[in-house]
């Protein structure tokens, strides 16, 4: 991902974005925390991208080319720590479970970043603490960087309800279903079956951000049956897409 800017310091505020509004690819030397408190964030950097509905928060290590993607209206609160700073440990985007609590302390510590009081301090030793706790979320979609995955995976990107099989689709982009297959788990890391449903996912939390119903999210992200749509997502997200949260 080609870099735009370098912004040292990675800012403390909070700011909107409108629907489809984006954030160039850029960089900070800080580590940053990413909430959005409505809509759908997604942060994409070189090597995949990461989606964050209102109940979800992105951890984006110190260094790391990102760009900031608005899906529905966001409410977008940031969270800088210093690269000495890592109550984390981690070291690679990951999407963090974002509770009640958790919200509150986000959109409280952004809204006043020049705030220096011992209670801001406080407030600021109850977010990380709050933070170390979050389980962290299975919603990385990885980029392909081999050429005829890069192709198929593009594929499905443009139309995530495509269910040809993999034969189907290296037949298209002039690879055996044996040799993509090897490329999705040497590559990826992760099978063809579980990087389309990655996407679907990913796919269906921006629809419904955009206030699709259900049903039509199911049909369009490519399940069988709105059941089925209802399932799995309920087994990634620990709730149905009917209870997702708009704001």
């Amino acid at each position: 991902m080609p870099e735009n800017r370098h912004t040292p310091i990675a800012p403390t505020h909070t700011r909107r974005l409108a629907s489809g509004g984006a954030i160039d690819p850029h960089r900070h030397d800080d580590h940053q925390i990413v909430y959005a408190g409505r809509g759908v964030l997604i942060v994409t950097t070189g090597s995949g991208s990461w989606v964050a509905p209102g109940n979800r928060a992105i951890w984006v290590p110190a260094g790391t080319v990102h760009a900031h993607e608005a899906r529905g209206e966001l409410d977008l609160h940031l969270v800088g720590l210093p690269a000495t700073d890592n109550p984390l440990g981690l070291d690679a985007p990951t999407v963090l479970a974002v509770g009640p609590l958790l919200r509150e302390l986000l959109i409280a510590y952004t809204r006043a970043p020049d705030d220096e009081s011992p209670e801001r301090a406080r407030l600021r030793g109850v977010l990380l603490d709050q933070l170390r706790a979050s389980p962290q979320q299975p919603l990385h979609l990885p980029a392909p960087a081999a050429p005829a995955l890069r192709a198929l995976c593009g594929i499905l990107r443009a139309d995530p309800a495509d269910d040809r099989t993999l034969a189907e689709l290296g037949r298209q982009v002039g690879a055996s279903d044996r040799t993509l297959s090897r490329l999705f788990r040497g590559d990826l890391g992760m099978s063809f079956p579980q990087w389309r449903t990655q996407l679907r996912l990913q796919h269906a939390l921006v629809l419904l951000a955009e206030q699709e119903s259900v049903t039509a999210v199911a049909h369009r992200c490519g399940w069988s049956s709105t059941s089925a749509f209802i399932d799995v997502f309920r087994r990634t997200f620990g709730h149905t897409p009917g209870s997702h949260p708009a704001d």
